[in-house]
């Protein structure tokens, strides 16, 4: 059987006996002997080693091949895996660092906005109609730089949080307070500071007052 010429163990080279010369050495018959010896040897060697490789049908060769060709295709699917993914993980890091790239700096702006808000908040209709020509043109003026500021942060990603009427949320409003008011309830009654996100960030969530709808009589 191929199988057990392949498990037998190997035998030791069989070395003839040689007797020595005078000088101490082997004749010239032994070493032909002994030459003759390991040709057998390595003739039944390689017979064997023949005789393992003619064992390796075709069938069993592709079936090998398929299966190394099937782990070669797997590992460049895991590598285009990898490659796709390190891809889409730079794409999303260029565009967070594009979107909130100016955090920081909308934050500082917002306390021009606070301060252009405050001053138009201190005159009613009634004063402002009181007003001197000059003092109508200069809260005209404010007006619309307050309205340029707002549209300057909503072109880079800054916009102002739903106020007045709009549902309360509390991932972008602040409630204060709860009071009577014609809005439905649990909407916003009023806004004391106008809040703020950023891409999907919340950059200052809106102060307001939440309506507990209106006042009984």
């Amino acid at each position: 059987m191929a199988d057990d010429k392949k498990d037998s163990p190997k035998k030791d080279i069989e070395i003839p006996k040689m007797e020595l010369d005078a000088d101490g050495l082997p004749s010239d018959a032994e070493l032909e002997a002994l030459q003759k010896a390991i040709d057998m040897e390595m003739d039944g060697i390689n017979q064997r080693d023949d005789e393992a490789e003619a064992e390796t049908t075709p069938e069993k060769r592709v079936e090998e091949l398929e299966l190394e060709l099937a782990n070669i295709k797997d590992q460049a699917l895991r590598a285009m895996a990898d490659a796709e993914n390190v891809k889409k993980r730079a794409e999303r890091e260029v565009a967070a660092a594009k979107t909130y790239g100016i955090e920081r700096f909308a934050v500082d702006v917002l306390a021009v906005h606070d301060n252009l808000s405050r001053a138009l908040m201190t005159l009613d209709g009634k004063a402002k109609e009181d007003l001197g020509d000059n003092a109508k043109n200069l809260m005209a003026g404010i007006e619309l730089t307050e309205k340029d500021l707002i549209l300057t942060l909503s072109r880079h990603g800054v916009r102002a949080v739903p106020g007045t009427g709009s549902k309360f949320d509390p991932n972008v409003h602040q409630a204060v307070a709860q009071i009577p008011s014609d809005e439905e309830k649990g909407n916003i009654a009023t806004v004391m500071q106008t809040g703020f996100t950023l891409g999907e960030r919340t950059l200052r969530a809106a102060m307001v007052a939440v309506s507990t709808g209106p006042a009984k009589s």
